[in-house]
């Protein structure tokens, strides 16, 4: 049994959970740096939300559902929290807000800081995988989650 498998058997016994949905084990970021940081926060419980580009989802990728189960792995890909999505929801880049920022709980909170932080994040990554630049009106999968 994996650290993760045991960690999540731990999990459902703990709270007496049978049929609960794992929806995936991950660490937010791509630098071992920064999955340790945003995993803190979302121990702190400042980090209470994340966004991902639906156009760099595969198409038969699942995507996170209203009381989906993951669990956060810190830099060395060990778990150390398991969150439930509370809410999903899609819209444009520029059409999130300062509450959304909020809930991402990264950096100074702003949403200024949340739409540079996430332009540097996905214009790499949209011209790698889709060849093309990021655009202000590329949708976005705002997924909210609590800490179990």
């Amino acid at each position: 049994m994996t650290p993760v498998e045991a960690y999540w058997q731990n999990f459902c016994e703990q709270n007496q959970l049978v049929d609960a949905h794992l929806y995936a084990a991950f660490g937010f970021g791509m630098s071992k740096d920064m999955q340790n940081e945003l995993a803190q926060l979302v121990i702190d419980g400042t980090k209470r939300g994340t966004a991902s580009a639906l156009a760099l989802y595969e198409a038969d990728e699942a995507k996170p559902q209203v009381g989906d189960y993951s669990i956060i792995l810190d830099g060395e890909g060990q778990p150390v929290a398991v969150i439930q999505t509370t809410q999903v929801e899609i819209l444009p880049f520029n059409a999130i807000t300062e509450a959304h920022a909020k809930r991402e709980g990264e950096g100074d909170l702003s949403l200024a800081y949340w739409k540079q932080a996430h332009i540097d994040f996905f214009e790499p990554l949209f011209k790698a995988v889709k060849q093309r630049d990021f655009k202000s009106d590329d949708l976005i999968l705002f997924e909210t989650f609590e800490r179990k």
